[in-house]
């Protein structure tokens, strides 16, 4: 799903520009920071995790206010039902609702896994935004050049990141991300997001499939969009604690 969510998800080609020498590299992850978003988005979506040795589908419902404000709720399975995460700027929360918690993530978990999955906390809520975060240059796509934009991403010093460098391929007819490749500080190819499923929904043409594979754990995770509505309107406690705890 869902910061670089999605990844840092996600994320936004709402303005129509023509290719030009004034097309820059911020402008470009621009528009894939805020793909998904838009000032504020209401979605539901499904997530599917496929390991060697088993399977799982869960439903969710997102909302999203900018960059800074999040709240994922997951719908199924039951027995994930009421889980919820809350993203306050860079501050992230869980709910238990079967133990009445409501637990801080702190920094050193926003690499970690989320749910299962192969996104991490920071790829579900964008805590890192890629115009911001990091050194980025516009560079010749090593395979088709004439057919995509091709963007490497070098995290800025102050950056906390796990990943060396990040590569974007966004297709120059219509700005669409196709493919993003995240490497260790060796160089090393670990994780490769793929979009697909490209249409119209919400207003916005958008990629409504991601999947993520984790190449040494032979792992993926597909999320797929059901209903995306950009400005949607918000009750005042959408993002609020209250809220994170309401069943």
């Amino acid at each position: 799903m869902m910061k670089q969510i999605l990844f840092s998800v996600i994320i936004l080609f709402g303005l129509v520009f023509s290719v030009s020498a004034e097309t820059t590299v911020e402008d470009l992850l621009d528009r894939v920071d805020e793909l998904y978003r838009s000032d504020s988005s209401h979605a539901t979506m499904e997530m599917k995790i496929v390991t060697e040795n088993w399977e799982r589908t869960t439903e969710m419902e997102v909302w999203s206010r900018g960059m800074n404000d999040t709240l994922i709720k997951i719908l199924s399975p039951r027995k994930d039902r009421g889980i919820k995460t809350l993203k306050l700027g860079n501050q992230m929360w869980n709910y238990f609702p079967k133990i009445n918690k409501v637990l801080k993530v702190p920094p050193s978990m926003m690499m970690n896994s989320w749910m299962g999955s192969d996104f991490t906390n920071d790829d579900l809520v964008k805590e890192n935004t890629l115009a911001e975060d990091y050194h980025a240059s516009l560079k010749d796509h090593p395979a088709a050049p004439d057919q995509f934009y091709f963007i490497v991403l070098l995290p800025k010093k102050e950056t906390v990141t796990v990943w060396g460098k990040i590569s974007i391929s966004i297709r120059r007819l219509d700005f669409m991300p196709v493919e993003q490749i995240y490497y260790n500080e060796n160089g090393e190819k670990k994780r490769i997001m793929e979009f697909s499923g490209f249409q119209q929904m919400g207003g916005k043409m958008i990629p409504a499939v991601m999947e993520m594979r984790t190449l040494n754990k032979k792992s993926r995770t597909l999320i797929r969009y059901i209903t995306i509505d950009f400005e949607p309107k918000f009750s005042s406690n959408t993002f609020s604690f209250s809220n994170l705890r309401r069943k």
